[in-house]
C-alpha cells in the first residue's frame, strides 16, 4: 500500500469514484472512512477528485494499536526526518481515523512529538485538535501539506495502525470561487456542486481519460460540468432545452476560460431538447444531471409524489432512447437522476427497471454499492441518484 484516500461526507460515492479511477484491483476499503491504494498518490491528480477529502503518503504500518506505543515511535523516528526539511519553522499536525479518542490526548502526543523537534533544534507550531481529525480547512489554512508543514495521520485498521502524511487536501476555497463567483447562478434550476459534477464526470470517463476527449452534457443547465470538464482537459459540448441556460453556460465558461482553462479547451453548447435533440458533433463519453423534477421543500402526498415521478419517468426514457439511437455501443455514460426521499427511504426512477430494454448494461462495483450512491443532504427531499452505464 503506497496512499490512503480519506473519503467524504458520503463514502459509497468517493469509493466509486477511486474505483473507476484507480481499478478495483488497485484499491482495498479501511472501514468506511478511507481507501488504501497500491498506487502512489500523484498517480491522479487530486484536485480532479470530488469524493476524497485528503489523500495521504503511506509511511510505515505498525504492528499495534495501542496509544503509548504510537507516540513512542513517532517521537523516536521523527528526528531522523528533520535534516530533510528546509529552513524556517515547521506546523504540525495529527488526525486519527478509526479511533475514538480525546482530542486532549492526542494534543499531549503532539506536544510530546514537538519537545522532541524542538530538542533536535527546529522550531515547531502545532496545530491543536478539537474533534480527532483536522478538517480540510485546518489543513489548507495551517499549510500542512506545504514544504515545513506535516499533517501525521494515524489509521486504525484491526490490530494495525497505518502511519502516513498528507500529501494534498481538497481546496475549499477554490471549490467555493468556481461555485459562487461565477458570473450567472439561478437557484430556481438547482445548482450543481462542482464536488458533484467532477465525481459524475469522473465515474463517466472511464476509457476515456486522454487529453482533449469530449465530454457530452444533455442537460447543461448554467455549465458546471462543462467547466469542470474542461479544468480536467477534457473538451466540452452541451446543450439544454432552455434558451436562457444557453446564455448562461456560455457566459459561465467564457469567465472561467479566461481564469482556469488551458488555450486548448473547446466547448460548444446549444439549446436543445435532450428527449428528441440530434447531436451532431463527434463525442466520447456523457456526463450529465439530467431533469430532477419540481423542487421540494416537503413531502407532498401520494397522489403528487405519484405524478413527479411519472413525469420524470417519461422524460428519462425519451431521452435514453434517444440517446441510445445516437451512439455506439460501448459508450459510458453517468447521469444524475432523481430520488426522491420519504419516511421509508428512497423511491427511485421507474425507468432504472427497464435499462436492458433501453440498450444499457448498468454499471456495478466491487468496492461500493451502487444502490447507495444517491447524492443528498439531510435537508433535502430530491436526492441526485448517479447511474453508471454502458451502451450495449
Amino acid at each position: 500500500m503506497k496512499s490512503v484516500y480519506i473519503l467524504g461526507r458520503q463514502p459509497e460515492i468517493g469509493t466509486a469514484e477511486l474505483e473507476s479511477l484507480l481499478g478495483a484491483d488497485n484499491i482495498f476499503r479501511i472501514g468506511d472512512f478511507a481507501i488504501g491504494s497500491t498506487n502512489d498518490p500523484s498517480y491522479i491528480p487530486f484536485s480532479r477528485l470530488g469524493g476524497s477529502m485528503k489523500v495521504c503518503k503511506v509511511l510505515t504500518t505498525l504492528p499495534y494499536t495501542e496509544w503509548s506505543k504510537i507516540e513512542e515511535y513517532i517521537t523516536t523516528t521523527v528526528p531522523q526526518f528533520l535534516k530533510y526539511l528546509p529552513e524556517g519553522k515547521l506546523h504540525l499536525g495529527v488526525s486519527v481515523y478509526g479511533k475514538t479518542i480525546n482530542p486532549r490526548k492526542i494534543n499531549a502526543s503532539a506536544l510530546a512529538v514537538k519537545k522532541v523537534i524542538k530538542q533536535a533544534g527546529k522550531s515547531v507550531r502545532v496545530v491543536p485538535n478539537k474533534a480527532p481529525q483536522l478538517n480540510s480547512a485546518q489543513v489548507l489554512y495551517n499549510k500542512l501539506t506545504s514544504p515545513l508543514g506535516w499533517e501525521l495521520v494515524l489509521i486504525i485498521n484491526g490490530s494495525e495502525t497505518i502511519l502516513a502524511q498528507t500529501t494534498e487536501v481538497q481546496d475549499i476555497d477554490a471549490y467555493a470561487a468556481r461555485d459562487q463567483k461565477r458570473p450567472k447562478r439561478d437557484a430556481r434550476v438547482g445548482m450543481l456542486p462542482p464536488k458533484l459534477a467532477q465525481i459524475i464526470t469522473n465515474l463517466a470517463s472511464v476509457g476515456n481519460n486522454r487529453y482533449g476527449a469530449t465530454v457530452l452534457d444533455p442537460f447543461c443547465g448554467t455549465g458546471v460540468i462543462l467547466q469542470e470538464a474542461g479544468l480536467m482537459g477534457f473538451n466540452a459540448y452541451g446543450t439544454d432545452l432552455e434558451p436562457r441556460m444557453i446564455e448562461y453556460t456560455n457566459e459561465n465558461i467564457d469567465w472561467f476560460a479566461k481564469l482556469l482553462l488551458p488555450p486548448s479547451f473547446t466547448w460548444h453548447a446549444e439549446q436543445a431538447d435532450a428527449t428528441n435533440a440530434t447531436w451532431p458533433k463527434e463525442f466520447d463519453f456523457i456526463a450529465t444531471e439530467t431533469y430532477l423534477g419540481r423542487p421540494l421543500t416537503a413531502l407532498p402526498d401520494t397522489n403528487v409524489m405519484q405524478k413527479i415521478i411519472n413525469d420524470c419517468d417519461v422524460i428519462h426514457k425519451k431521452f435514453l432512447q434517444n440517446m441510445a439511437s445516437q451512439t455506439k455501443a460501448g459508450i459510458r455514460l453517468c447521469i444524475a437522476v432523481p430520488a426522491w426521499k420519504t419516511n421509508n427511504g428512497f423511491m427511485h426512477l421507474k425507468t432504472l427497471d427497464s435499462l436492458d430494454n433501453l440498450g444499457y448494461t448498468r454499471q456495478s462495483f466491487v468496492h461500493a454499492n451502487k444502490a447507495d450512491l444517491i447524492y443528498h443532504r439531510p435537508d433535502q427531499f430530491v436526492g441526485r441518484e448517479l447511474v453508471v452505464l454502458i451502451r450495449k
